[in-house]
């Protein structure tokens, strides 16, 4: 499922935070001093809901000049905007500066909202439009569309509601292939939980229990618990608003600034490398030297501007520059920032990173310049993606990818990085990598396939690891082909469970009779213990008009693990089965080997009930037959 979050932006009082409202039923304005004063301090959160039954993020950003730094918090992880503009006021002084930001963070799609047009004549409303045409074109809503709206009385809503939702299906997904990356927005405790970050995931996918550091601080913590727009979730995928339970830390160990990412993927400098521009209409100019206000995802850092080519950078003039610090930022290559003049703040340009751990430049150095340009225009990289796509699902290694390209390994190193931190090549395995529109294409398939699974088998929990092997990959390794499905599980697109493979989001849904069946068909086998009967008649103890229904609720049963076949008309419940389990882990603690005579001993069973249970914990890899001996097998301890 696609996640995309849109920021509201424009001028204060201008009712961003009404236009939520109406769009959400929900008040993003949560402090009592917000209510109070009736001006948005804080980032405020929503959920957008459409019709189709996907779902945006909203982020509501306040509108006071006071406040730009909180604004610039919320735009960083935005796909889409809302540059809202009263149609009784029209363009103020921050709708021009909140327009700035988000073309210099990178922003390319978005909508123009006119509120308040209950308050303004079809005349005002002429010129409004006319004013606001002027002012973003050459922007990226210079053709953007234009919906007048009313928060009081409701005109216009629902067709910005469609407009969404127009631009959230054509908005590009991000990539869960990299490394997560979450800035934190906001810090808090909550009693018996302890410390709670929020932020928007802006790369990757972080998953309940996994292990994360805190930068810049390099603090390692461990995710207790995760959540998106208030339900608990065992992933996140970049793109969603997430909220995180970490273990181990106080209040004060975290802030507003800080990221959450996955250990020793980002790196820590003092030093910055970047393109960096001066917005066309801004009235300073940039001196080699200057200092400026770094804003950067949710952090703000003071840095010192040193031009590498030059002594000063006019408005709507760009360069390369380095970026010096007095404190440690956490940054990635192809990030993008914003500067604002040191005093008075005013938002004077931005650019991207370019090195994001870079040695100190002498100004002028050609060489500097020259590695830069190479950095810049990425044709290496091109070179190597375009490799990597020729060679499909073959999962080269970096030496065949360089005997490929007669480039030196070492030479291609690099350009891999780059490719893997853009989130446009991974590593299914160590060492071995493939091209993510190879990985775009072949998770087409694979999704077409399940959907199609699921819909003519909706009471199986998913289809068989095996047959999806052969269907998707036909003559693929299978260690290839287990690792590019691993890396579906670990994105979040795919559940993998009982030695079957389904979409993240599928769930079997029963029938309010096909409830009462697997209820007791479970309570069956869970009596008969390890003396089950064949499932014919089983089967045959239900009704006639229940009997085809409780047939096909009994291999759902299977699908889903919840019996486990030990011969082709013969079940265990799951239970039964794990307590086996456990009798030959323990067994195994003290013992080499197991015999079939022990094994009936230790469950108190008939033979013949022994060595079906057996021959099926062979088959599930839990122990491994030498003769007529069983040792431990490789999934024993699963």
């Amino acid at each position: 499922m696609k996640h995309v979050v849109i920021g509201t932006a424009g001028h204060v009082d201008h009712g961003k935070t009404a236009l939520v409202r109406a769009l959400t039923d929900v008040d993003t304005d949560r402090l009592a001093e917000e209510k109070r004063r009736g001006l948005t301090i804080e980032l405020g959160f929503a959920r957008l809901d459409f019709s189709d039954g996907t779902c945006a993020g909203v982020v509501d950003v306040p509108g006071h000049e006071k406040f730009i730094r909180t604004m610039l918090a919320g735009a960083g992880g935005i796909d889409l905007a809302m540059l809202i503009v009263a149609a009784d006021e029209g363009v103020m002084p921050q709708t021009v500066e909140h327009l700035n930001i988000l073309s210099l963070l990178g922003v390319r799609r978005g909508v123009v909202v006119l509120t308040k047009c209950d308050l303004a004549d079809a005349d005002w409303l002429a010129m409004a439009r006319a004013e606001i045409a002027a002012r973003v074109k050459g922007t990226f809503l210079e053709n953007a569309p234009v919906v007048e709206t009313s928060a009081v009385t409701g005109q216009g809503i629902e067709d910005l509601r469609e407009m969404l939702h127009a631009l959230v299906r054509q908005t590009r997904e991000k990539s869960a292939r990299i490394p997560f990356r979450l800035p934190i927005d906001r810090v808090f405790s909550v009693d018996g939980f302890g410390t709670v970050v929020t932020g928007t995931l802006i790369e990757g996918a972080l998953h309940s229990g996994g292990e994360v550091e805190l930068l810049p601080s390099g603090t390692r913590s461990r995710v207790r618990n995760l959540q998106v727009h208030g339900e608990n979730t065992e992933i996140a995928v970049a793109g969603q608003r997430v909220a995180v339970n970490l273990a181990g830390l106080k209040k004060t160990d975290a802030a507003r600034g800080d990221t959450l990412a996955e250990p020793d993927s980002v790196r820590v400098s003092r030093l910055l490398d970047v393109r960096l521009s001066c917005l066309q209409d801004s009235e300073r100019t940039v001196e080699n030297g200057s200092r400026v206000h770094f804003c950067h995802s949710t952090a703000a850092r003071l840095a010192k501007v040193v031009l590498l080519d030059r002594d000063a950078l006019a408005p709507g003039e760009s360069a390369y520059a380095q970026l010096r610090f007095t404190e440690d930022v956490a940054a990635k290559c192809g990030d993008r920032f914003v500067i604002r003049f040191y005093s008075p703040l005013e938002t004077i340009g931005g650019g991207i990173i370019l090195d994001d751990a870079p040695v100190r430049h002498k100004r002028n150095d050609a060489a500097a310049l020259a590695a830069l340009a190479v950095r810049e225009n990425g044709s290496g990289a091109e070179r190597v993606l375009q490799a990597l796509a020729a060679l499909d699902t073959a999962l080269p290694s970096a030496a065949q990818l360089a005997a490929r390209l007669g480039m030196e390994t070492a030479r291609l190193a690099p350009e891999l990085d780059v490719l893997l931190a853009r989130g446009e090549a991974a590593a299914p395995l160590p060492g071995r990598f493939i091209a993510a529109s190879v990985l775009d294409a072949l998770w087409a398939r694979c999704e077409a396939l399940l959907t199609d699974y699921h819909a003519k088998n909706p009471l199986h929990a998913g289809i068989r690891a095996a047959e999806l092997r052969q269907r998707l990959f036909h003559t693929v390794e299978p260690e290839r082909t287990d690792a590019l499905l691993a890396l579906f599980v670990r994105e979040g697109k795919l559940k993998f469970a009982a030695e079957r493979y389904a979409l993240a989001d599928f769930t079997v849904r029963y029938t309010r009779r096909q409830t009462a069946l697997r209820t007791e068909l479970l309570a069956l086998y869970r009596a008969a213990d390890l003396r089950p009967e064949r499932t014919d008649r089983v089967l045959a103890r239900f009704d006639a008009k229940d009997r085809a229904e409780a047939e096909r609720v009994l291999e759902s049963l299977l699908t889903g693990g919840e019996l486990i076949a030990l011969a082709p008309r013969l079940c265990l419940h799951r239970e039964v089965y794990a307590h086996a389990c456990a009798l030959v882990r323990d067994h195994f603690a003290d013992h080499e080997t197991l015999t079939l005579a022990a094994f009936r001993d230790l469950l108190g069973a008939s033979r013949d009930s022994a060595l079906l249970v057996l021959e099926c914990l062979d088959r599930n890899g839990r122990t491994r037959r030498e003769g007529d001996l069983r040792r431990p097998g490789r999934r024993l301890y699963e």
